[in-house]
């Protein structure tokens, strides 16, 4: 009987692209969102809150389940209940 081939699989290959702990695009969100609300309120204060508790969820979301931006936006797209005896 032959040996099992064991074959490495490292761990960064797996691990989301994360920027201070928060997914990239969460990251970049809260960013955008933080100027948003600097420009439009013309507040420093408003844009720093803004872009920190965007940055707050962004990294809970990842901590949480770093696929769930995806997951959410792609929710809309199917029903809620896949019922296989009903005919379409």
């Amino acid at each position: 009987m032959k040996e099992p081939v064991l074959h490495p699989v490292y761990r960064s290959l797996n691990r989301p692209l994360t920027i201070l702990g928060a997914e990239r695009r969460l990251f970049f969100l809260a960013l955008a969102m933080g100027g948003g609300a600097f420009n439009l309120f013309g507040s420093l204060l408003t844009g720093l809150l803004m872009f920190a508790t965007l940055y707050v969820f962004g990294r809970w979301a990842t901590v949480a389940d770093p696929r769930i931006l995806r997951i959410l936006l792609n929710s809309s797209k199917f029903r809620a209940r896949y019922d296989p005896a009903k005919v379409q």
